[in-house]
């Protein structure tokens, strides 16, 4: 099945019933084996990214990342653009939701056109790299004024084979209220979907803002790489 076919499979229902009520959701498996282990190897050739970053020297974490340069390797834009308007409506729905008149167009394309107008044109797709006492801390990926609410992380090893630890974490900073957190632990191709700044709550009075950082727990043993796709641009 091509990229388009295996997103267009999933159970986007599920998928947006998830993201509504917690702020996230996973998926079966997506890329293949192959696929999983082609990107791997291709974090070894730096011709392929724009930028690396050591997360000890930014006081991130401790691993590394590399942002893909343009053009993108075909299956990372494929996926990128065929999620983009799945998430699109969603993301139109939550901006509706939170009293924003900000909608999403529903095409990517036109997306980073509006990315490009405000002076964001660096492609922000990345791989991310651990190895034994690795780890991210919490953040949000912010690039500039134009935004997008979901972003997806591709699971590329194993847990329990070829890493330990490393769980992805979601934090969510309730008004007024103690944090609630998240611990999750990625198949090898799994699809996570996840807001990356904030999200629709529902409350006594209709939904307000709770704030979301994600992050990765200390990895214990091995090497553990992930593909992210992020649908905004930077600057």
């Amino acid at each position: 099945m091509s990229v388009a076919e295996r997103l267009a499979a999933l159970d986007w229902p599920a998928l947006e019933a998830g993201l509504w009520e917690r702020g996230w959701a996973s998926t079966p498996d997506v890329l293949t084996a192959e696929e999983c282990r082609e990107l791997i190897r291709a974090y070894g050739d730096d011709g392929l990214f724009r930028s690396r970053v050591d997360m000890a020297r930014h006081r991130f974490g401790a691993g590394d990342y590399k942002y893909f340069g343009r053009p993108l390797p075909k299956l990372v834009e494929q996926l990128r653009v065929h999620a983009y308007p799945r998430l699109a409506g969603i993301a139109n729905g939550w901006a509706q939701a939170l009293g924003s008149r900000e909608r999403f167009p529903p095409t990517l394309g036109a997306f980073l056109t509006r990315c490009a107008r405000a002076g964001q044109t660096k492609p922000t797709p990345l791989l991310l790299h651990y190895e034994a006492g690795g780890y991210n801390c919490l953040h949000q990926d912010v690039y500039g004024a134009v935004g997008f609410p979901f972003q997806i992380v591709f699971f590329l090893s194993r847990p329990g084979e070829d890493y330990d630890g490393g769980e992805f974490l979601l934090v969510e900073q309730r008004p007024r209220a103690q944090s609630v957190g998240e611990a999750i632990v990625g198949r090898r191709g799994e699809l996570l979907v996840f807001t990356n700044r904030i999200r629709p709550a529902r409350g006594a009075r209709g939904f307000h803002r709770v704030n979301v950082r994600h992050g990765v727990s200390r990895v214990r043993s091995g090497t553990r790489y992930t593909l992210g796709i992020i649908f905004h641009d930077a600057e």
